[in-house]
């Protein structure tokens, strides 16, 4: 299935429908009055959050999303029936946006959310409302009020608990190939991962999401290679893995470029925990291992962790460092919506 993480759709909701115009005509009963009815009213848009998508490719080629017109009021007083709703059947973490592209309308960040995203028009008056002791033959109706119509921007933000990110051929797939059932495509050539990729990942009784992106290059801030329009997939998450391939020539420039990009994402990319490993050690002696190390530990400014996903060394410990660092961050987010709970509404 292509990935697809960004979508524009057509979104209009129902028209009411129209009052009626009607008198009661019955056999031996005059004067029998106006019995018109009301008309139904349109049917609304809505966003719903749903499991088991993970790219917005239903909207390349369905985009325009039509609510029902309601019924028109009839006779006899009965009233006309409301429009069937439109629903948009959304992945986990996506954001619909306003047509500018930058206002927020909903983030769908948990199962069965529901968001109105244009609601239906009003069904219009029968002549049985205009009815008064001073007019008690209304020859009126009204007409059912318009829906509402607009173009809305769908964007795709992965849910992820840790996601990895590096230079392309940093090791970055076979990483998450290693510590989970996904099996991305690895081959010894740059950019063999185009779209992110999810795993669920293991450590004793724990569980987390890792998202694998493609690699970055110096530049990709500005479009250059892929450039960062991936990087938004890795904006919910916890903590970021940094890996840095032991075989390359500069290891401190490598960690430098990646790191410069995130920083000119923004985002908050920036201000995420961040673990920092030199990968590839099977391919290096001892001595190479001890002295990129160094190297990249006085580039980073904290501890650097040694991997190699071919000889599984460092895996372990890198993984349970990761889950200690979700585990953490869920417990204290949990703390902080008991706090909110706690607190409820104030006027």
């Amino acid at each position: 299935m292509k990935f697809l993480d960004s979508a524009k759709v057509y979104i209009r909701s129902g028209d009411g429908g129209g009052g009626s115009i009607s008198f009661r005509r019955e056999k031996y009963i005059q004067f029998g009055g106006p019995d018109g009815g009301n008309g139904g009213r349109g049917g609304d848009v809505w966003a719903e959050a749903v499991e088991g998508l993970n790219t917005l490719i239903d909207y390349r080629f369905h985009q325009h999303f039509k609510a029902k017109t309601g019924t028109a009021g009839m006779g006899q007083n009965r009233n006309g029936r409301t429009g069937d709703d439109a629903t948009l059947k959304l992945p986990i973490g996506t954001q619909v946006f306003e047509e500018d592209g930058t206002s927020l309308i909903a983030d769908m960040v948990r199962v069965g959310q529901r968001v109105l995203l244009a609601r239906g028009g009003n069904g219009g008056f029968g002549n049985t409302h205009f009815k008064s002791s001073t007019n008690q033959a209304p020859r009126r109706a009204n007409p059912g009020q318009e829906g509402m119509e607009s173009w809305v921007w769908l964007k795709l933000k992965l849910i992820a608990d840790a996601g990895l990110v590096g230079l392309p051929n940093a090791g970055k797939s076979t990483f998450l190939a290693c510590v989970s059932a996904a099996r991305p495509k690895i081959a010894d050539y740059p950019f063999t991962t185009l779209n992110p990729i999810l795993g669920v990942v293991k450590a004793d009784s724990r569980a987390f999401v890792l998202a694998d992106i493609p690699g970055l290059i110096e530049g990709a801030s500005r479009g250059i290679g892929l450039g960062d329009q991936f990087l938004a997939h890795v904006e919910r998450c916890r903590v970021l893995l940094h890996l840095v391939d032991g075989t390359a020539e500069d290891v401190a420039g490598a960690y430098r470029t990646v790191r410069g990009e995130l920083i000119a994402y923004g985002a908050g990319l920036e201000d995420k925990t961040e673990l920092v490993a030199l990968n590839k050690c099977d391919a290096l002696t001892a001595d190479e291992i001890n002295a990129k190390a160094m190297t990249l530990e006085a580039a980073c400014g904290g501890p650097v962790l040694r991997l190699s996903g071919v000889s599984r060394e460092g895996i372990e410990a890198a993984v349970h460092r990761l889950a200690d660092i979700v585990g953490a961050a869920r417990a204290a987010e949990a703390d902080t919506e008991a706090v909110f709970d706690d607190v409820g509404w104030r006027p």
